[in-house]
């Protein structure tokens, strides 16, 4: 239980870096990665993210969640949870990591309604972390009783 919720902790740090970089909004998330050089009212002045930083990015995200969700996955197959469950908590994490940094780089070679697909499959990813979360939290604390 200890490592679930300690990939809980760091999981949840990095939703709060996304909150003050992005406010966890559509035109956040553009701004955040396209910059906002060309607004004279942006609160905070940022510019165009480098080939080199967006590819950084992706990198490093996707190779973290990737180990992230196959340790959830594989005590996820090693518990009672029903396999529906199972079934659609495996597959998900893999489809939203695709939709959402596929997403950003495409976003930032300029498809700007990436930001709405983005978004919502980063929404879908943490919501497949948190419920992996909870039934297996759920799934040990009955198997302790």
């Amino acid at each position: 239980m200890l490592l679930i919720w300690t990939l809980a902790f760091g999981y949840t740090a990095g939703m709060f870096y996304l909150v003050d970089t992005t406010s966890m909004a559509p035109q956040g998330i553009e701004e955040n990665y396209l910059g906002n050089e060309d607004q004279e009212d942006a609160e905070k002045m940022k510019f165009k993210m480098t080939k080199k930083q967006v590819l950084n990015i992706i990198h490093s995200h996707v190779i973290s969640y990737s180990l992230i969700f196959f340790l959830l996955g594989t005590v996820l197959l090693l518990s009672s949870v029903k396999k529906p469950w199972k079934t659609i908590l495996l597959i998900e994490p893999l489809l939203s990591l695709v939709l959402t940094f596929g997403g950003l780089y495409l976003l930032w070679t300029g498809i700007t309604w990436m930001k709405y697909v983005v978004m919502l499959a980063g929404i879908c990813l943490s919501i497949g972390f948190y419920l992996t979360l909870f039934l297996l939290t759920l799934d040990l604390v009955k198997r302790q009783r």
